[in-house]
């Protein structure tokens, strides 16, 4: 089955504390089934500076988020929407909204 998410696409939490959220995918890790979504799903690190010139201290940034909690946000229904692939005429694929029919991207 493949996952049909990927990096650059914009998805809405639908499951989590950040549920309802908005955000781009920054990664996609096809190993665990995960995402890290830009601005959502932050944890805070502490760290400590290794090098000259590195800063240290409380550095938040964000974490990855199971696949299954996220949906591909659809602009044009603007709500989550599942994931469609079809088959064009000269045999390539392309990822669709199953909400409002629009074209994705390429698959």
């Amino acid at each position: 089955m493949g996952i049909k998410i990927r990096k650059g696409d914009t998805v809405q939490v639908i499951a989590g504390d950040d549920k309802g959220k908005v955000g781009r995918v920054l990664s996609v890790d096809e190993v665990k089934w995960r995402v890290v979504v830009e601005k959502i799903n932050f944890i805070k690190r502490h760290t400590k500076p290794r090098k000259q010139g590195v800063q240290g201290g409380i550095l938040e940034r964000e974490a990855p988020i199971h696949i299954s909690n996220v949906m591909l946000y659809d602009p044009k229904a603007q709500r989550g929407t599942r994931v469609g692939v079809r088959r064009l005429a000269d045999g390539t694929r392309e990822r669709f909204s199953r909400v409002s029919g629009e074209t994705v991207g390429k698959a």
